[in-house]
């Protein structure tokens, strides 16, 4: 697979998707506790949110870690731009920084 179908596949999937979670694991089933955090704060949240599973595809993988120049996973996009990993969605979430970034996309929030 070229890079340019793995940069394609992963615009798809963030412009097709108002929240998009690359994650190791997938939401009922994290693989990893950072992935598992960010699945349950979107969860408290009560929003609706697709996660990709980076584990069962290499290729994603490493294309998500180039296409947003972020080196860690999760990672987190809203509305197809990148609101960051773990700690930073923690962080936001604690805050209400999330939660207003959610209203201001236009995003119903179950659980503010």
């Amino acid at each position: 697979m070229t890079d340019a179908t793995v940069a394609d596949r992963i615009k798809q999937d963030i412009t097709d998707n108002e929240i998009v979670l690359f994650m190791k694991g997938t939401p009922v089933f994290p693989q990893c506790g950072f992935s598992a955090v960010v699945v349950q704060v979107l969860s408290h949240l009560g929003v609706k949110f697709k996660g990709i599973d980076v584990l069962s595809d290499p290729s994603i993988r490493q294309g998500i870690k180039e296409f947003s120049d972020w080196p860690t996973i999760p990672q987190l996009y809203v509305k197809g731009e990148f609101v960051g990993g773990c700690d930073i969605v923690r962080e936001m979430y604690q805050s209400g920084e999330l939660q207003q970034l959610l209203a201001d996309k236009g995003i119903a929030v179950q659980n503010a």
